[in-house]
């Protein structure tokens, strides 16, 4: 994930996750508030349907106790008691009578026994027990019950009470109420948000409706004419229709809104400020990227004052830095430079020299001891120092040339060895050459080859200390066309931590040494395509082993 995008998800995030815990917090208080005040306001609906039905009940008491009192007064009423067969007739009309004056749907008319002395419904009731009607109202004491009568249409289920009076010395009781019926049942659901069913006894909710059950109201249920006591009845409470989940679909409906356009307006500013706090570091980055040895002239100037402008002026300190170190570094490696090609030109013209020398001091002792043999002895080491001034003249062009191509002709490998056994100042040493008289010609560079050869030979000799010691320099096939070329000394050997630096220019352990020797060595291999592997040990010499291309 590039920068920008890290920038850009840390910016969303701090606006989203906020934006998050806000959005659940207002939804969970209001949530919390609007629940507790959805149940306090279902709880005063609910009583106010208690207070409904006392309210019914009230009103039917004190119709009842009305029509107690005026019978209790009523002469016709004691007469008919008594058996006046001409009030008779008054007595069996005198409850419907009654009942359509108060308003009410029931009225009956008993005296202790439970016998109906007048029926608001049926005129032939009179004389008919109606057992435990009383008892169990009664036993309702100060409330309404429910009473399920017969009618001439079916049955009427009323809201009713009894209330007791006296009259010639006996006691009666008017038994009265009101019709539950449908529209009874729906006004007692005063909010539009709430249904009232009625929920017969032994069950324990009413007919099948939606919503959650918020509260029953129980109340006794009488079946008039059954001798059996029956579980009360319910008037079940449901909450049909919810203003509180309209809010909160409403509230919710705002906060996705609110979510919507703050996510747009989020992602919109992430963006903006990604790229604001990127372009200037994309813009840093590229005339970074432009920075090269040869290119150290970026502008990183700048008028800003934040944490961009501060990187700037570093990056800008950090180039002029460089550029002065750079001309301070390509000046030592000018100069290096000259000093390697100085160091390689005397290494090379005393390795060239060394053999002349070597011939003359020959030559001036046979001089001074046997000069007679002079001639003979300079003709036999004529080849010696026309080969060696002849290297020296290559040597001359090829540094003429600076950098010259590795020159391939057809080279007498063993040719070579001989020439440079021959040339090289023995110092105690015993050289000696196992060759490989059927090795073809190589292709190979001769000069090379024999720079090779002369610096080996030279380092075994010197190896060897002055201390007597053997040198030997062998060839021979390796198959596949390879030739194997090694030179291997008796001399004092390498430490690992030596090997490791042998190849290093200019590291030498030799007085006067110019250590370019093993350097040029490994170089030379290289160019004439051939591999270099060393085996050495302390005390037990060291063996070269130089693995050559294929005939010419």
């Amino acid at each position: 994930m590039s920068f920008r995008q890290r920038l850009f998800a840390a910016f969303l995030l701090a606006v989203l996750v906020p934006l998050a815990l806000l959005a659940w917090g207002v939804r969970r208080q209001m949530d919390a508030r609007l629940s507790a005040e959805e149940d306090e306001r279902l709880a005063g609906l609910v009583g106010s349907i208690g207070e409904e039905l006392a309210a019914r009940h009230d009103e039917v008491t004190a119709a009842l106790r009305g029509i107690g009192r005026e019978l209790e007064a009523s002469t016709r009423f004691r007469l008919a008691i008594a058996g006046a067969e001409t009030e008779r007739r008054w007595l069996l009309d005198e409850a419907g009578s009654a009942m359509r004056a108060r308003g009410l749907d029931l009225l009956l008319l008993v005296d202790s026994g439970g016998r109906i002395l007048s029926s608001g419904h049926f005129r032939n009731e009179y004389g008919r027990q109606v057992p435990g009607l009383r008892e169990r109202l009664a036993a309702a004491r100060d409330s309404a019950a429910l009473v399920r009568a017969p009618t001439p249409e079916g049955s009427v289920l009323a809201l009713a009470r009894q209330e007791p009076f006296r009259a010639a010395g006996r006691e009666f009781a008017v038994i009265g109420g009101v019709a539950v019926d449908s529209a009874f049942v729906a006004r007692l659901a005063r909010d539009p948000g709430l249904g009232v069913t009625l929920a017969p006894p032994g069950a324990t909710t009413g007919p099948p409706l939606p919503g959650d059950v918020v509260a029953e109201l129980a109340i006794p249920y009488v079946e008039a004419g059954s001798p059996a006591a029956a579980e009360p009845a319910r008037f079940v409470v449901r909450r049909t229709g919810s203003a509180l989940a309209e809010l909160r679909r409403d509230v919710t409906r705002w906060l996705l809104a609110a979510a919507a356009v703050t996510l747009v307006l989020a992602l919109g500013l992430s963006a903006w400020l990604a790229s604001r706090v990127s372009r200037p570091l994309r813009e840093l980055a590229a005339r970074t990227e432009a920075i090269d040895l040869d290119a150290l002239d970026q502008d990183f100037s700048t008028d800003r004052t934040d944490e961009i402008g501060t990187l700037s002026r570093l990056l800008g300190a950090m180039t002029a830095r460089l550029r002065a170190g750079t001309v301070r570094l390509r000046d030592a490696e000018r100069r290096a430079v000259v000093g390697d090609m100085s160091r390689q030109v005397t290494h090379d013209i005393k390795n060239g020299l060394a053999p002349i020398r070597h011939v003359l001091r020959h030559l001036s002792e046979v001089s001074d001891r046997e000069p007679e043999k002079l001639p003979g002895v300079f003709a036999e080491r004529r080849g010696t120092l026309e080969s060696s001034v002849e290297y020296l003249e290559t040597l001359a062009r090829n540094y003429g040339k600076l950098s010259p191509e590795p020159a391939r002709a057809a080279a007498d490998l063993n040719a070579l060895v001989r020439d440079v056994m021959g040339s090289v100042p023995p110092r105690g040493a015993e050289l000696r050459a196992d060759l490989d008289e059927s090795l073809p010609p190589l292709a190979a560079d001769p000069l090379a080859l024999r720079r090779i050869l002369e610096n080996l030979v030279g380092n075994a000799v010197d190896s060897l200390g002055g201390g007597g010691g053997t040198v030997t320099v062998s060839t021979r096939s390796a198959g596949g066309g390879r030739i194997l070329l090694e030179i291997a000394d008796t001399g004092s050997g390498m430490t690992r931590e030596q090997l490791d630096r042998a190849f290093d220019d200019f590291h030498t352990t030799k007085p006067g040494g110019t250590g370019l020797g093993l350097s040029v060595v490994r170089r030379l291999v290289a160019d004439i395509g051939g591999s270099l592997r060393v085996a050495t040990e302390p005390g037990a010499g060291t063996r070269f082993t130089i693995e050559l291309g294929g005939a010419a």
